[in-house]
């Protein structure tokens, strides 16, 4: 297990984040806070996800235990043809944007948030975003159907998980990380605490 110089938090309620973090070598401990998913409307989509990492950091700035312990944060966004595809709303949301992706190319973008000590004592708010470009092979009516019963993926950008039947069968191609459209770049995760490594 890596062993940092102060605490590190991830305040993040997805599991697979828990996971990645988890195979990547880390202890940490979780904590959400409510954080409204908002953004202006004339933000373009690709400083959204970075955005919205930097929002959900916010909320610990002004705890008294931020000096003294690393809290990450992380969203993730799906992007076809410059339009964000959010979280599905229900089944037939879930199934309009899956249709929309069949046999497309579209941009997941994770952009990540963290909060840690600097030099001098301060709490510095360091962010970045990390892109990659996915082609989707053509999805029959059927596939969807199944993913949507079997999987439930309402709480996924864009309605669909990379490690889930969608990703497996319909992921054709993939121009950067796996893991950033899993929801966490953790290559350069790794490289922004390995700093903090003791």
């Amino acid at each position: 297990m890596l062993t940092l110089r102060y605490p590190l938090l991830l305040a993040s309620g997805s599991p697979r984040r828990k996971q990645l973090m988890t195979d990547a070598g880390f202890s940490f401990t979780i904590e959400t806070r409510p954080t409204d998913e908002l953004f202006p409307d004339t933000m373009p989509a690709d400083e959204v996800a970075e955005y919205l990492a930097r929002q959900k950091a916010e909320q610990f700035l002004n705890d008294a235990e931020v000096p003294n312990r690393i809290v990450l944060c992380a969203d993730t966004v799906v992007i076809l043809d410059n339009q964000i595809m959010n979280k599905p709303q229900d089944e037939a949301d879930a199934r309009r944007m899956l249709q929309l992706l069949s046999g497309q190319t579209h941009r997941v973008r994770t952009g990540v948030a963290i909060l840690a000590p600097s030099a001098n004592g301060q709490t510095e708010l360091h962010s970045f975003t990390d892109e990659t470009i996915v082609q989707f092979a053509t999805l029959t009516d059927d596939e969807i159907t199944y993913y949507i019963r079997e999987c439930k993926p309402f709480d996924k950008a864009g309605s669909y998980g990379a490690q889930d039947f969608i990703g497996l069968v319909g992921i054709e191609r993939l121009e950067g990380s796996f893991y950033t459209v899993m929801g966490l770049p953790t290559h350069r995760v790794y490289q922004a605490l390995k700093a903090y490594i003791k």
